[in-house]
């Protein structure tokens, strides 16, 4: 009719350019998870100190380490960062004795200089912790198959140097 053409070259064309793309989607998507991570919004480091002990592992916070059995709820996790200071809060889980957790947190916490102020062992435990302007407080819940872990870290408002803290 009226000179019209078959779609067939048309459909040739439109098969080519998808398949293309979706061939150079691939390509590009696939070697940015084989590159770099360090532009993730949880960084990780080995330590602060340059050891490179495999079983713990520094997340958001540069001196709270953590077990690597635990991993970030990235959907319970709030970091806030400005000025140099970060503060926020930390959710992990995974399967870790609560007890081997608490005892790691005592041992790994003095050594990145942090002061115990209170344990509180209850059917959760709380660990607060002081350095410098900052307060670190870590929640530990045990579950059926997990162990949750919430680390909230904040700078201290006002005066340290009076009370329970002193």
């Amino acid at each position: 009719m009226f000179g019209m053409k078959p779609a067939e070259p048309c459909t040739r064309t439109t098969f080519f350019v998808i398949t293309t793309i979706l061939s150079l989607s691939l390509f590009v998507g696939c070697s940015t998870l084989s590159g770099d991570k360090s532009g993730s919004s949880h960084n990780q480091q080995l330590s602060a100190g340059g050891d490179s002990d495999p079983t713990t592992i520094y997340y958001d916070f540069d001196d709270v380490v953590v077990p690597r059995e635990l991993k970030v709820r990235r959907d319970a996790t709030f970091i806030f960062e400005a000025a140099g200071l970060k503060a926020g809060l930390l959710s992990l889980k995974g399967r870790v004795e609560t007890t081997s957790l608490i005892e790691f947190f005592e041992i790994n916490m003095k050594k990145d200089n942090w002061r115990l102020v209170s344990l509180i062992k209850t059917p959760s435990t709380l660990m607060i912790y002081h350095k410098d302007s900052r307060i670190c407080v870590i929640e530990i819940d045990e579950d059926t198959y997990y162990t949750y872990t919430r680390i909230w870290l904040a700078p201290v408002t006002g005066s340290m140097s009076s009370g329970l803290l002193k």
